[in-house]
């Protein structure tokens, strides 16, 4: 992916984040909450193809053995 391309990737999924913070908001100020889980699922996923995209993976912790 060219750098372009990936910059404004990364610009739309910023966008998309700060408009789902503030959708929840809005939600919980009205008193209406959507199912947690289902809110959980879609941030997870725009928080993985951002990292993805972002080239900032999360460091998996190494497995410890016990010798």
């Amino acid at each position: 992916m060219s750098t372009s391309k990936r910059e404004e990737v990364c610009s739309h999924l910023r966008y998309i984040r700060r408009e789902l913070r503030d959708l929840d908001q809005i939600l919980k100020e009205d008193g209406l909450l959507p199912e947690v889980t289902e809110l959980k699922e879609v941030h997870a996923s725009l928080e993985a193809l951002y990292q993805l995209l972002a080239g900032k993976t999360k460091k998996k912790p190494k497995p410890q053995f016990d010798d």
